[in-house]
Parts: C-alpha cells; structure tokens; sequence
C-alpha cells in the first residue's frame, strides 16, 4: 500500500514540475543583425571586449572576426554580426551575414 501511495507521490510531482515554466530573462533576446549600431568600432584595435560590445550593440546572436587572408563560409547568417579586420588588427568594416 505504501509503495502504491509512493508511486503515485511520485506520478504527481513529475506532472506538477512540468506545469513549472522556466524563469524569465532580463536580457533583451538577440535577433537579427543591425551592423549600422556597431559600426562605431571601426578604426578600433581588434580585442574580445569590443567584439562582444559589437555584438551587443549589433543586436546578433553571434559574433564573428575575419582576418586577412582567412578561409570563411559564404553563407549569409542575418544573425551573425561579422566583424572584418586589417593588416593592423584594426577594424576595418562591420557587417551582417
């Protein structure tokens, strides 16, 4: 009788933590890319801390840093803010794909 009454202890928790909804977050969720909010760091030194304030301003869900010379994939990502580099590291271009 026990083992009944615990099973079904158990049966009830599990259907009552899947009516629990997950908390909210404060942060506005990423999206589409808009480079003309991030374009203020060309000119810039290429660092981790200015990609990711790129990416934030840019509003992408991802960030990626193109140096002279690298290999990338062509496809267009309109939630990718790319961030393009000179020969110095400084950046030359901001753009979406």
């Amino acid at each position: 009788m026990q083992r009944h009454l615990a099973l079904l202890s158990l049966a009830a928790a599990a259907l009552l933590a899947g009516c629990v909804q997950p908390p909210q977050s404060a942060a506005a969720p990423a999206g589409p890319c808009d480079a003309q909010a991030a374009r203020f760091a060309i000119g810039y030194t290429s660092t981790d801390a200015l990609a990711a304030e790129v990416q934030r301003r840019s509003g992408a869900d991802t960030v990626r840093v193109l140096r002279p010379g690298q290999v990338t994939t062509m496809e267009f990502n309109a939630e990718r803010v790319n961030i393009v580099l000179g020969e110095d590291n400084r950046v030359s271009a901001v753009r979406c794909g």
